[in-house]
């Protein structure tokens, strides 16, 4: 038999959907959306930062076997970016999140959803600050008409109720989060190049470390958690899809076509957050469901084209 005559091997579904920017990014945005109606969920019943820690923790105890071997072989290359890296898990897995669990216990799902829409915007200027990458004309339009999109959705098609949503603490904590992500999100591009589980079990392991004086100030204040259905269930989610999985599709999804056009698709988060609010909670659809979803898409759709932007001369 020639090599001409050999069948090539059809690659498996891992390869294949590792492959597929826009398909990951749109599960990313629905496994955080289960995130943050479940960080709310549970407020007051698991302390914040020792969800976090336990969620990271997990995430990296998940990864090391199968990262171990990559681990061994990239550490030289690891080594040289170390403080780069440090920087990732400090901004990407510990701050922004205990930040994010924080700013949920004072604060409403509705409003988490609301500001989670700005997360483009902080990648976009974070991307300007640092690398001088400006949006292009398309990604500019889309991220605005996305926005739009979600306030239609969240405001149930009432603009004029903008005016009358309060800010308090919880909020603007979730929005330094964000802040904080998108510089996670714009460094991302300059990681070293290995294997993506090495950077997920280094980041995760790391962010876990830096998480440990908080859990500590926790466990002094009497909080600790319960070992009940609730906790383990929502340990075993938060490990497994917006930990494990969604970082995973969001690392590579970034490798694939940039951090200016993946931001966008965080505003699918507020629109799959109203679907499970309808499916879960046994809310009524309504038409600005749709014309909220129609102008998300739309947004997105603009934004991700081809055509990234480039650094200013």
């Amino acid at each position: 038999m020639t090599v001409a005559d050999t069948p090539l091997r059809k690659p498996s579904v891992t390869a294949w959907l590792f492959n597929q920017p826009y398909l990951m990014l749109s599960l990313m945005a629905l496994f955080w959306a289960g995130n943050i109606v479940l960080g709310r969920y549970v407020a007051g019943h698991v302390p914040p930062f020792t969800l976090t820690f336990c969620r990271w923790a997990g995430t990296f105890l998940v990864l090391a076997p199968f990262a171990w071997p990559h681990l061994r072989r990239d550490w030289p290359v690891m080594r040289r970016h170390l403080p780069l890296l440090l920087m990732l898990a400090l901004t990407g897995i510990g701050l922004n999140n205990a930040l994010s669990y924080w700013g949920l216990q004072h604060t409403q799902a509705l409003n988490a959803l609301l500001i989670q829409s700005s997360g483009p915007l902080f990648v976009a200027l974070w991307s300007l600050i640092l690398f001088r990458v400006k949006l292009t004309w398309a990604q500019t339009i889309g991220i605005a008409v996305s926005l739009f999109g979600v306030l239609v959705i969240i405001l149930r098609g009432n603009l004029a109720a903008l005016a009358s949503i309060e800010l308090n603490a919880g909020d603007l904590m979730f929005a330094g989060a964000l802040c904080i992500f998108g510089l996670y999100s714009a460094l991302m591009p300059k990681r070293p190049k290995t294997n993506p589980l090495s950077l997920m079990a280094f980041t995760t392991g790391c962010g876990a470390l830096m998480l440990l004086p908080l859990v500590m100030f926790e466990a002094s204040r009497g909080e600790t958690l319960t070992a009940d259905t609730l906790t383990i269930s929502t340990l075993v989610f938060v490990v497994l899809f917006p930990s494990t999985l969604a970082y995973l599709f969001f690392n590579r999804s970034i490798e694939l076509i940039g951090p200016n056009r993946a931001a966008p698709f965080f505003h699918l988060v507020p629109v799959f957050g109203s679907v499970m609010a309808i499916v879960l909670l046994g809310e009524k659809p309504e038409m600005f469901h749709l014309v909220g979803y129609v102008l998300v898409l739309a947004g997105i759709f603009t934004a991700s084209r081809r055509g990234s932007a480039r650094p200013r001369s």
